[in-house]
């Protein structure tokens, strides 16, 4: 198969570059990504979005990530406008979409006490009417307190599995800020018989093939965003090697530095590959695309923090100063691999679909 990506595909990557590379605060960094359309590459050319797809939009999170620009990029694209754009009625898409290119935030509240991305949440939802009533806990909820909405998984009482759109300031429910290691913003949102409307049920699907289609692109997303971590960080650490000198030789001459170095790119390029062939299989529709989705998360959780932690290793100190970019590229590193669950339960979706 060939993944090279096309015209379109590497001038929306070029032009993401060049707009981070421009505006360093997070504020207008956001605010130049929804001028230049970037924002909206997924949504609808009714709506005055470009109509793309999933990879054109990893690209963007992929160079969000190489820069670890403090942006809601991750939550707004992955977790709400694809989702939105790919299973929400017509009228859902109209009212979400148009207002993300303008700076609105999504997210998705894909976790639960104990347990990442469930197919059964823990969280529920009655009929209530015409509506419905959502209660639970959801936890790593990012940028909840700035979103506009927050796709919320829910069992649905004797109806099956469904994905709901909540407002984070309705009543009844509660947004407390919790740490992250990025120091982006996160919450556990509670949820105590929060009254949705009809229109809220995301595809007016409750058969679990919206929350499935969310998961897949929770992981897709978390994926290019830390191919973009581990990227920027091998830049930075090949420029500090090329630069630095040891007995009046640079540091990259030595044997055991280029041994080390030479870990990182393998795991970085895995990385990209496995990232952008899962990305490729959801706009393809592949059948392989589950598949390279559990690959790609687990080769990101297992081993994108040993290549950071020896990226910070071969600059020695430097990588720990604040003032170097190189500790945000580890603290978002850490970030993403708990976001997709972490080693052990990514490997075990992998050993549950083995034959």
């Amino acid at each position: 198969m060939d993944f090279q990506l096309d015209e379109t595909q590497r001038e929306v990557a070029a032009l993401a570059r060049e707009v981070l590379g421009r505006e360093q605060d997070p504020d207008t960094a956001w605010k130049a990504l929804g001028r230049a359309g970037l924002l909206s590459l997924a949504v609808p050319e009714k709506l005055g979005g470009a109509g793309l797809g999933v990879l054109e939009t990893a690209l963007v999170l992929t160079e969000v990530g190489r820069c670890t620009a403090g942006v809601p990029a991750l939550e707004t694209l992955a977790l709400g406008v694809l989702p939105v754009a790919r299973t929400g009625t017509s009228a859902q898409r109209t009212a979400l979409l148009g207002a993300v290119a303008d700076g609105a935030v999504l997210t998705g509240a894909v976790h639960e006490p104990s347990t990442p991305m469930p197919a059964a949440p823990h969280t529920t939802a009655e009929a209530d009417g015409e509506g419905w009533t959502v209660s639970g806990t959801l936890l790593g909820v990012r940028s909840a307190a700035q979103a506009h909405r927050v796709l919320v998984p829910a069992t649905l009482r004797g109806r099956g599995t469904g994905v709901l759109l909540v407002e984070p300031d309705a009543a009844g429910v509660s947004v407390i800020p919790t740490r992250s290691s990025s120091g982006l913003p996160e919450a556990t949102v509670r949820l105590a018989g929060v009254r949705v409307g009809p229109d809220a049920l995301l595809g007016n699907d409750h058969t679990g093939r919206v929350l499935a289609e969310l998961h897949r692109l929770a992981l897709a997303g978390a994926c290019a965003l830390g191919d973009g971590v581990l990227a920027g960080a091998l830049e930075l650490t090949a420029d500090h090697l090329r630069t630095r000198e040891q007995f009046g030789r640079p540091l990259a001459t030595f044997q055991a530095v280029a041994q080390q170095i030479a870990d990182v790119y393998l795991a970085s390029r895995t990385v990209h590959l496995a990232s952008v062939a899962a990305c490729w299989g959801l706009d393809a529709l592949a059948a392989t695309a589950d598949d390279d989705l559990r690959v790609a998360s687990y080769w990101l959780a297992e081993h994108a923090l040993p290549a950071l932690q020896t990226c910070q290793h071969l600059h020695g100190g430097l990588g720990m100063d604040v003032s170097y970019p190189l500790h945000r590229h580890y603290a978002w590193g850490t970030d993403l691999a708990r976001f997709v669950g972490g080693v052990e339960h990514r490997l075990e979706a992998i050993a549950c679909t083995s034959s």
